[in-house]
């Protein structure tokens, strides 16, 4: 069997890809997140290049977006572990030393000191490791800004490679996967995203109201919480209502349970959520938790978007296979024009 010279090189793309991978394994999480923010901020630099501001312009204005908002989502994490970690010892140490449970005549009596001395060295530990890896971090930030400035300026090259190895009548399913691809990142990053904004502004709002000493520690607590599906926030909200009251502060904890699984739970979901639906990526909250877990048990923080991004490709996938056994696909799909 002959090979045509696009297969060759179609060929010779994935295996320089792989040996790419291999080599930059240190930077591997850096350079899929870069591909991915740039994927979910190409429409930003194609609307302004539609205004007429020039390609290389427009390339640097996202790009400096994507800094921003790489910043913002980095700083709050590192600010949390590392500069508050004594407050968020001092809360550790506010858990009883003993847990008495009754059920009828039958007592038993939980000693939480060992657990409580455990969290606090990996509070501990934690915050000198991100201090030890400042200087990576940093350097890790320089290389996904460059990588973003790259793929938004020349965004065409992995599309001209694809459709030009793929025959035509099935250039409609790399075009339906790179739809899944662009909905379901968007579902990542901009409806997760805005819901762990409106999060942290409603929860600071309603642990300051409570009187809690940290209320800026716990919203910021509570946003990242936001990010993992399913449970959310409202393993904080528990936890702050179960500490309240095996502390003795009922009232205190029939208000957290009862204000924070409404406004801080169930709000930002109820509101943002409904309000961004057309980004939801069509991936059901039961499969985008087991994405998620997957991705992170598997890859790391990475796995974050990487774990609900492959998972929504498959259902994408299975989705061609119910229309038609994989054997034929609609009419070609007219793409964006490569630049």
């Amino acid at each position: 069997m002959i090979l045509n010279r696009g297969r060759l090189l179609g060929t010779l793309l994935v295996a320089v890809a792989a040996l790419t991978a291999v080599v930059l394994a240190e930077v591997l999480r850096t350079v899929v997140f870069a591909v991915t923010v740039a994927y979910v901020l190409y429409p930003v630099r194609q609307r302004l290049v539609g205004r007429g501001v020039s390609t290389r312009i427009a390339c640097v204005v996202t790009t400096v977006v994507a800094f921003v908002a790489a910043v913002l989502l980095v700083v709050p994490l590192l600010y949390v572990l590392y500069r508050r970690r004594a407050e968020l010892i001092e809360i550790l140490g506010q858990i009883p030393d003993v847990v008495p449970i009754s059920v009828g005549e039958f007592e038993l009596v939980i000693e939480t000191v060992p657990y409580v001395a455990a969290a606090e060295v990996w509070v501990r530990q934690v915050a000198l490791a991100v201090a030890a890896a400042a200087p990576r971090l940093a350097l890790e930030l320089v290389v996904f800004t460059f990588l973003v400035y790259g793929i938004l300026y020349r965004p065409g090259g992995v599309e001209t490679a694809v459709f030009s190895v793929v025959p035509s009548e099935y250039h409609d399913i790399p075009t339906r996967l790179h739809e899944r691809t662009r909905e379901t990142l968007y579902s990542i990053y901009v409806l997760q995203a805005a819901t762990a904004s409106a999060t942290f502004v409603l929860a600071f709002a309603v642990f300051w109201a409570l009187g809690y000493g940290s209320p800026v520690l716990l919203a910021v607590i509570a946003g990242v919480l936001q990010f993992i599906p399913v449970v959310g926030p409202s393993v904080l909200v528990v936890a702050l209502g179960a500490g309240d009251l095996l502390a003795g502060e009922t009232a205190r904890a029939i208000a957290v349970l009862a204000l924070g699984l409404v406004v801080v739970s169930f709000v930002p979901d109820a509101v943002i959520r409904t309000q961004l639906a057309d980004w939801t990526g069509r991936i059901s909250p039961g499969l985008y938790f087991v994405g998620f877990v997957g991705g992170i048990l598997t890859l790391g923080a990475i796995g974050l978007i990487v774990g609900p991004l492959v998972v929504s490709l498959l259902l994408e996938v299975i989705d061609m296979l119910s229309e038609g056994n994989g054997t034929s696909g609609p009419p070609e799909v007219a793409t964006e024009p490569t630049e």
